[in-house]
C-alpha cells in the first residue's frame, strides 16, 4: 500500500480523497492555489504546499509544480480526482516517468477514449452500438451536408476532443448548417486546442445512463450497475440518481455486461464510466467514456456500499478487485444525488462568489453531504460553483426524494444565491416525480 499520496485537485472531491486515504492509513498531500490557502482541503491533510497562482493554468492545471510538490513531499502516488488533469495523459506519462503511481487508468486508454471519434470506432468494434455519424472528423461543409442528408435531422455537432458539453451544438435545419459547424470549432479549439468535429445523429427527449465500471490489474472488472444523469442544464448535470427508473431487471443486466465487455475489450484498469444515450424505445447508444471517477459517484456507492475511491487506491496499489457480480447482485434502495452551485436563478445562473455568512447543513438518517465549504468560507471566482452535493438513500425511489426536499428545505446557506430552490421545484415537476425523465425535462422547469 502506498505511504502518502498528493491530492492533484481541490473541492470536495480532494476533501472526499483525503478522507478515504485517512480511512486506509495512508498520508496525504494537498496542493493548493493562493486563492484556496484556506480551503478545507488544505486544513484536513497531512501536509500542504502552495503551487502557484489562482488561475487553474497556474497551479491545479501545471504539471510541473505538482510534480515538484510530490517530490519534494515525498509521495509515492497522485490522484488526480476529476477535471483538471484527470483525464490528461500527458500527466499520467509525467507521473510514470518520475516513479509516481497515477491513480488511474493506463495512458494509452485516456488517450483513446479522450479522442471521441476513436472511442465511438472501438466501441463499435466491442459490441456496443452507436449513433448513426460520421466515422472522421468533418471538415468540409459539402462533406457535412452530406452526411446530415443520411442520417437526418436534427443532428448534433460535437468536439472531437470535447468535454463538459464544449464545443456541441444541435443543428435542427440545413439552413443553420454551416454557420453551427463554424461555431463549434471555433469553441473547441478555444476549449481544447482542437478544431476537429464530428457528427451525430440527435435523439430528441432523450434520457442519459450510464454505467459505473471498476476493473484490476489482474483483469477482473465489473459493474456497479447504472445511473440516471438526464437532469441536466445546458449539458450540464444537476441531479443523479442510482438505479435508474427507466431500467428493468433484464434491461439493467443486458446494458451492464455491454460495458463491461467494452471496458474488457480496451484492458480498463481502475474506475471508469460508460455513458450512454437512450432512446424514448429503450435503444442505447455509447456516447462517450469518462476515465476517471465521476462527481455522482455517491449515489452508486450508497446503492452499493462499495467505497469506490478506495478501491481506485487499492487497484492503484497492485491489489485485487475487492467486489464482484456476486456481491452486487442487485441494487440496494434507491439514491439520488444533487449538485448544489453557487449560482444565480434570477440572473441567468451566473456564479456567485463571496463569503459564507451562516451555514447549517442538513442531517437525519441516510442523508449524505460532501462538501469543502464553511462558515466564513471564501468561495472564490475562479473554478466551477460547485458547493456541496447532498446525497439521500431511500427504499424507494419516492422515499429518497422525499428525504432530499426534506434535505433541501433544512439547509441554510447564506451571504451567496445558490442552486437549492431550483432544485425543489424540479423535484416537485410531476414527470420528475414519476421517472418520466429527459435531458429536455429542465426546459419545462419555471
Amino acid at each position: 500500500m502506498f505511504n502518502k499520496i498528493l491530492i492533484a485537485n481541490r473541492g470536495e472531491i480532494a476533501v472526499r480523497i483525503i478522507r478515504a486515504c485517512q480511512e486506509l492509513g495512508i498520508k496525504t498531500v494537498a496542493v493548493f492555489s493562493e486563492a484556496d490557502r484556506n480551503a478545507l482541503h488544505t486544513i484536513l491533510a497531512d501536509e500542504k504546499i502552495c503551487i502557484g497562482g489562482p488561475h487553474a493554468e497556474d497551479s491545479y492545471l501545471n504539471i510541473t509544480r505538482i510534480l515538484s510538490a510530490a517530490e519534494i513531499t515525498g509521495c509515492d502516488a497522485i490522484h488526480p480526482g476529476y477535471g483538471f488533469l484527470s483525464e490528461n495523459p500527458d500527466f499520467v506519462d509525467a507521473c510514470e516517468a518520475c516513479n509516481l503511481k497515477f491513480i488511474g487508468p493506463k495512458s494509452s486508454v485516456i488517450r483513446l477514449m479522450g479522442d471521441k471519434i476513436m472511442a465511438r470506432k472501438k466501441m463499435k468494434e466491442a459490441g456496443l452500438d452507436v449513433l448513426p455519424g460520421s466515422t472522421e472528423a468533418v471538415e468540409s461543409i459539402r462533406e457535412i451536408k452530406s452526411i446530415a442528408s443520411e442520417i437526418g435531422y436534427p443532428l448534433i455537432i460535437k468536439a472531437a476532443a470535447g468535454g463538459g458539453g464544449k464545443g456541441m451544438r444541435v443543428v435542427r435545419h440545413e439552413r443553420d448548417l454551416e454557420a453551427t459547424v463554424k461555431l463549434a470549432q471555433a469553441e473547441a479549439k478555444a476549449s481544447f486546442g482542437d478544431e476537429r468535429v464530428y457528427i451525430e445523429k440527435y435523439i430528441e427527449n432523450a434520457r442519459h445512463i450510464e454505467v459505473q465500471i471498476i476493473g484490476d490489474s489482474f483483469g477482473n472488472i465489473t459493474h456497479l450497475f447504472e445511473r440516471e444523469c438526464s437532469i441536466q442544464r445546458r449539458y450540464q448535470k444537476l441531479i443523479e440518481e442510482a438505479p435508474s427508473p427507466l431500467l428493468d431487471e433484464e434491461a439493467r443486466r443486458d446494458l451492464c455486461a455491454k460495458a463491461v465487455k467494452a471496458a474488457q475489450y480496451i484492458g480498463y484498469e481502475n474506475a471508469g464510466t460508460m455513458e450512454f444515450i437512450a432512446t424514448p424505445d429503450k435503444r442505447f447508444y455509447f456516447l462517450e467514456m469518462n476515465t476517471r471517477i465521476q462527481v455522482e459517484h455517491p449515489v452508486t456507492e450508497e446503492i452499493t456500499n462499495v467505497d469506490i475511491v478506495k478501491e481506485q487506491i487499492c487497484i492503484a496499489a497492485g491489489e485485487k478487485l475487492s467486489i464482484n457480480e456476486n456481491v452486487c447482485r442487485k441494487p440496494l434502495g434507491w439514491a439520488l444525488e444533487c449538485r448544489i452551485n453557487a449560482e444565480d436563478e434570477e440572473r441567468d445562473f451566473l456564479p456567485t462568489p463571496g463569503r459564507i455568512q451562516d451555514l447549517r447543513f442538513p442531517g437525519g438518517p441516510k442523508v449524505r453531504i460532501d462538501s469543502f465549504i464553511y462558515s466564513g468560507y471564501e468561495i472564490v471566482p475562479y473554478y466551477d460553483s460547485l458547493i456541496a452535493k447532498f446525497i439521500t438513500w431511500g427504499n424507494t425511489r419516492e422515499e429518497a426524494v422525499r428525504r432530499m426536499e426534506r434535505v433541501l428545505r433544512e439547509t441554510i446557506i447564506s451571504g451567496i444565491k445558490t442552486s437549492i430552490p431550483y432544485y425543489l421545484r424540479i423535484l416537485a415537476h410531476p414527470d420528475f416525480r414519476q421517472g418520466n425523465l429527459s435531458t429536455k425535462l429542465i426546459d419545462m422547469i419555471k
